[in-house]
């Protein structure tokens, strides 16, 4: 190990507090962290010098890859310009141009504002604030509550976190958000009380697909259905696309593939291609109208970043990227190679129980060739990824579940390296249990 790399790990040791990591287990003199130093398209280099496939999309943020010259030229330039200015009374013209750009992705009169902020979290926050405060402002303030669907995840601030549908995640929180219904299903929806609809401001939901329940997808139809419903009950539809953003579901956003218009859409990690902290949340203008007149009508909601200069530079050049790389016009045939490929590795390994995708996001869930899962202490998941890591391929599990989420620019070679690299790892750390199991 270089010295360099030695000391960054013990200074980390000493002092950083990672999210959704076992501190205990990180911090064990045995435990060699991966130090992250240069990316160069889908490619990210360690401080020893070694080269990963970013099978995650640092996070599910990247779109077109790491150093991407476009971006980083407006990044740049907007940063000789000025680093940051206050959106509060101010405005700038990258933050006029982009919300002028990410509402011309709809229909005219349809989603007309933008509310920038700073991560997917706190774009739901937002959401769910302008949408109880909608309510207090015409007339219904008995709708100060929410339905979500089971299993979901939408953030880690209070309000976000409410609707969380992962107990591990939210248990121990419970009742310090908003009122909160969950449901599993459309016919569980259907099923609820209209006493209990009342009370509701709107349903969240990410469309298409769930992220953090190990990449699950609904079934087709279900968005549309969906807003059907929420129509007839004049509930508000929110729809988290942090992860769906930005071509992952092979369509700009996931709910154009079932030409559903939301009253609330959720954006951020792919909005800058992943570049900078920026996030967006979209609504209408009936409901913006509801916060115009009276001073205690306005939305007394902001952050010190708001729309800063620079990630809105990286979300607008982003956006030209998709065009003039027709990044949209070229995923189906990538859509397709991963699918099989997946396909290919499924009839190899009869530890993969079940490979879900949905565009360029999939799935990959491991269990006993029973069908039974693994024990929990078992941690395959998490085996099988840290086996990845020495054929070049980085990446993270969702328990038991392999996530593959390549950046949308990704060749079809460097997806059969990815998927060559899963290959060995799945032989590896799935060896190393006993044949009746694995």
């Amino acid at each position: 190990m270089r010295d360099d790399t030695r000391q960054w790990i013990e200074a980390d040791r000493a002092h950083c507090w990672h999210p959704f990591t076992r501190q205990a287990e990180w911090c064990e003199r045995g435990h060699e962290p991966l130090v992250l130093v240069r990316g160069e398209g889908v490619w990210l280099w360690d401080s020893e010098g070694r080269r990963y496939f970013d099978g995650n999309s640092s996070i599910w943020t990247n779109i077109h890859g790491h150093a991407h010259p476009h971006i980083g030229t407006a990044i740049r330039a907007q940063l000789e310009r000025v680093a940051h200015t206050s959106f509060l009374g101010f405005t700038h013209p990258g933050a006029a141009a982009l919300a002028g750009r990410l509402c011309a992705c709809f229909p005219n009169n349809t989603l007309e504002r933008v509310f920038f902020s700073d991560d997917g979290s706190t774009a739901i926050e937002v959401a769910l604030k302008m949408a109880v405060q909608y309510r207090l402002q015409t007339a219904e303030p008995q709708r100060d509550g929410f339905i979500a669907f089971e299993n979901g995840y939408h953030g880690d601030t209070l309000g976000a976190a409410s609707l969380m549908g992962v107990g591990r995640f939210f248990a121990r929180f419970r009742g310090l958000g908003y009122p909160v219904q969950h449901v599993a299903s459309m016919d569980e929806l259907r099923a609820l009380p209209n006493e209990k609809l009342a009370a509701v401001a709107g349903v969240v939901i990410e469309p298409l697909i769930q992220g953090v329940n190990e990449m699950r997808p609904w079934p087709a139809g279900m968005l549309a259905d969906l807003r059907a419903w929420c129509d007839a009950q004049g509930i508000h539809l929110i729809l988290d696309e942090v992860m769906t953003g930005f071509g992952r579901t092979g369509s700009m956003f996931a709910c154009q593939r079932e030409e559903v218009i939301p009253d609330f859409l959720c954006l951020a990690k792919g909005l800058t291609g992943g570049y900078l902290p920026l996030a967006a949340t979209l609504t209408t203008a009936a409901i913006y109208q509801a916060f115009l007149g009276a001073a205690e009508h306005a939305f007394y909601y902001g952050h010190s970043f708001t729309a800063h200069p620079l990630g809105c530079a990286a979300a607008l050049a982003s956006l030209e990227v998709f065009q003039q790389e027709q990044v949209l016009d070229k995923l189906p045939a990538k859509i397709e190679h991963l699918r099989q490929g997946l396909a290919a590795l499924q009839a190899r390994h009869p530890v993969i129980h079940q490979i879900r995708q949905c565009g360029f996001i999939a799935g990959v869930e491991l269990r006993q060739p029973s069908g039974e899962k693994f024990p929990p202490a078992a941690r395959l998941g998490e085996a099988v990824c840290l086996a990845a890591r020495a054929h070049g391929l980085l990446t993270r599990p969702i328990l038991d579940t392999v996530v593959l989420l390549p950046p949308l620019c990704a060749t079809p070679g460097e997806l059969d390296h990815a998927l060559a690299a899963l290959d060995a790892a799945l032989g590896r750390a799935a060896g190393n249990f006993p044949k009746s199991q694995a």
